[in-house]
Parts: C-alpha cells; sequence; structure tokens
C-alpha cells in the first residue's frame, strides 16, 4: 500500500523518577540500555526501519546527554531534507511554561507541523523496549479510513488497571477508554485479556491540529487522558492490535509482541535478562531489524583468560582471569583478574578491580570499584555503603561517576 507524507514526533522528555539513580543526571530516554543502546534507540530504530525519516525528537529534563547521544549517532542524510532526527527542547513559543503534558508538547511545537505539510502524523514514546514495523499501523489505519488510531496491545485482565484500557467493538472502533480502572473491560473476544494504550499514535493531521487547539482552549494536556477519550465519541478512532505486528526477521522462541516499560530498576534489569540465552525473549541478532547502536571507534573486546557464560561483551572490554555469569558488560570497562561477575549489567568506562564479587548489581557508568569489593553478596552490607542504593526488588546500584573506596576490616 501507497503510503502518505508522515512527520513523527517523539516524546523524550520523561523524567524516570522511578528509574533512579540512574535517572539522576539523565532522563529516561537517555538511559543505556544492552551493551549498546540507550533506551530512546529503540523507538528511533523502529521508525528508520519502518521507513519513516521524518522525525522530531521532543526533550525536556536533564536533556543534555540525549541531544548528544542524537547529534553523534542519529544524522540521516545531509542531502535530503525531509530526512532528519532534531532534537527539540521547549521552546516555550506559547508562553513562559514547560511542556505541561504529552499534548501540549506537540501543541508547543504545531509551527512544525505546518511547516514540514504531513499528512499524516505519528506520536509515540520514546521509553520503552519493542520492536514495530508502524507501516503496518499505518495501514490500518488507511484501511479503516480513521481519523485516529491506538497501538494497543493485549495483557491479562488482572493486569489492565495499571494503564490506560481500551474498549472496541468486533471492527477494532474505540467506543470507550478508561483510564487505569478498578474493573477493566474485556477484550470483545478474550474475556480473560484486555487491550491496553501503548501511548502510541497515528492521526491525520487536520484532526490532529484541531485536537490539539480544543484541548489548549479547555486546559487539557495529555494524549491519554484528555485528546484520545474526546475523539472516541467522534466515532473514527481504532486501536491498532501490536500483537498482531509481524517482524521480518523474528525467531519463533520470541516472545510474540514482546513490549516492556522499564520504568523501574526490577523492570529495567529483568529486560536486560530478556535478551540473554539461547532463546531469549527479545532477540537483539535480527539484521532484518536492526537495532541501531552507537558508534565506537575503539578496539575490540579484549579478553585475557576467564570464563565466561551467557553475557554480552560490548567493545573496548578488558577482561582478565574472571568470572563473567548472565552478565551485560558495556564499553570500555576494565575487569581485572579475580573478580565473580554474576547477574549484573556494567556500564560504560568502569572498572572492577582484583578480588571484586558482585551479584545482581547495577554500576552505572565511569565507576572504580575498589579491589576486593563485595556487593550483593552481603544485603545488610550494600546498606552501609553511601554510595550504593539498594532497590527494594534487592538489585544494588552504584550511581554514576561514584568512587567506591574499599572499607575497614571492621
Amino acid at each position: 500500500m501507497a503510503h502518505p507524507r508522515i512527520l513523527a514526533f517523539i516524546l523524550a522528555g520523561g523524567k524516570g523518577e522511578r528509574l533512579a539513580p540512574l535517572t539522576d543526571f539523565r532522563s529516561k530516554p537517555a538511559v543505556p540500555f544492552g551493551g549498546r543502546y540507550r533506551i530512546v534507540d529503540f523507538v528511533l530504530s523502529n521508525f528508520v526501519n519502518s521507513h519513516i525519516y521524518s522525525i522530531y525528537l521532543l526533550v525536556q529534563y536533564k536533556s543534555q546527554s540525549l541531544i548528544e547521544h542524537v547529534r553523534q549517532n542519529w544524522v540521516l542524510s545531509p542531502l535530503v531534507k525531509e530526512h532528519f532526527v532534531t532534537v527539540v527542547p521547549p521552546q516555550m513559543r506559547m508562553g513562559p511554561e514547560w511542556f505541561q503534558g504529552t499534548a501540549d508538547a506537540v501543541y508547543q511545537n504545531i509551527n512544525l507541523i505546518h511547516d514540514q505539510r504531513p499528512e499524516l502524523v505519528a506520536v509515540f514514546g520514546a521509553d520503552h523496549i519493542y520492536r514495530m514495523d508502524i507501516r503496518q499501523m499505518m495501514d490500518f489505519h488507511l484501511e479503516r479510513n480513521a481519523m485516529v488510531t491506538v497501538a494497543a496491545r493485549p495483557v491479562p485482565v488482572d493486569q489492565a488497571s495499571s494503564f490506560g484500557v481500551i474498549v472496541t467493538d468486533g471492527d477494532r472502533k474505540i467506543t470507550g477508554f478508561q483510564e487505569k480502572p478498578e474493573h477493566p473491560a474485556s477484550m470483545m473476544d478474550d474475556p480473560r485479556r484486555a487491550y491496553v494504550s501503548m501511548g502510541n499514535y497515528i492521526f491525520n493531521k487536520d484532526v490532529l491540529v484541531e485536537a490539539l487547539i480544543r484541548g489548549q482552549e479547555k486546559n487539557q494536556h495529555d494524549f491519554g487522558k484528555h485528546i484520545i477519550p474526546e475523539l472516541v465519541n467522534t466515532g473514527s478512532v481504532f486501536a491498532y492490535d501490536f500483537a498482531t505486528n509481524i517482524i521480518p526477521g523474528a525467531h519463533s522462541y520470541e516472545e510474540k509482541g514482546y513490549w516492556r516499560d522499564v520504568g523501574t530498576i526490577p523492570a529495567f534489569f529483568d529486560a536486560h535478562m530478556d535478551m540473554l540465552g539461547k532463546e531469549p525473549l527479545f532477540e537483539l541478532h535480527n539484521k532484518q531489524w536492526p537495532i541501531h547502536p552507537a558508534e565506537y571507534e575503539g578496539p575490540a573486546a579484549k579478553i585475557m583468560h576467564g570464563e565466561i557464560q551467557n553475557s554480552f561483551i560490548a567493545e573496548g572490554v578488558v577482561i582478565g582471569s574472571a568470572r563473567i555469569i548472565n552478565s551485560v558488560i558495556r564499553r570500555d570497562v576494565v575487569i581485572e583478574d579475580d573478580v565473580v561477575v554474576e547477574d549484573c549489567i556494567i556500564m560504560d568506562h568502569s572498572v572492577v578491580k582484583k578480588g571484586c564479587r558482585l551479584k545482581r548489581v547495577i554500576v552505572d557508568k565511569f565507576n572504580i570499584l575498589a579491589e576486593g569489593e563485595k556487593i550483593g553478596i552481603h544485603p545488610k552490607e550494600d546498606r552501609l555503603h553511601c554510595a550504593c542504593h539498594r532497590d527494594p526488588s534487592g538489585i544494588s546500584i552504584i550511581p554514576k561517576g561514584e568512587r567506591m573506596l574499599k572499607r575497614p576490616p571492621w
């Protein structure tokens, strides 16, 4: 199917407070993920792989690292003016306020819609780990002659209360919208599951512009709470079933419709573990639908001697005689002799010195762990570290840039 011109807005301004301390110095979309990526790379890769190349990335809180990441790694084409990933901080064109909500973020940049003159506008979040062929959602939108299409995914009814729940008829037309209901409505053809909004939308351009203006007049600034429920009354808002999305190169062992909100430390940690193993729930090795990583100009990983099981080892890593199990080791990490790392995420430019023992630990960037440190081995001792954050889930986090010192024996 021929596709009309589409413009994308990616909402990348989230604070990510529940992901602290990883978000103490950066926004949630800028948090490193996997061996080579940041969270934002997943949605950007989905758009580029879907041949959608006109992308505005709307940022807000602690955005400098995200701005630098995009500047260095997401230059699409200096020759084709419609191919761009442009970072847009709050312009305060409508007043002194920052973005007041998801819809207000787009409204404050409504001039970009007028400048680009698209027929469709996609509004997506930047906080999730998933693959999606957005062209299939576009096809659904055009086939239904929809004004708005909302990406939705089925979840068990007992989990749906944490989301915006969508009620549809047999043709997937949205007939109702429940914001985090106590008793969610089930799917029409499956009473055990409910449709929940993914926060990803495709709008006809004129419909979006008019809805944003009406919302501003009513002091309504959020797509999920205000704009979408009001448009449902027009009768031309549809739910696209994300479970039907087919990704080229996907493996049979992967979880169908894999989508994770990595907004908490346990969810962030578990999503990393989902990528490991011979048959992972989310397979990063897919040449037909790659996740595009940051460029790297350093050397390959160097492993002197050791035991490595079921782990990602990124470029520039130097490993001495160490044991690494079920872990993700990002770029330029040095792991010295007699170190044991199990179920861990160690981020860029960190050093794990001789004799360390780490279990279920996230080490943020630019850390040096002193000789003989033991983290995650004795939880009560972890709480005594001024530099160690202990999540209620039992995962220990060393915030960015801390310098841990060897504790005295007493």
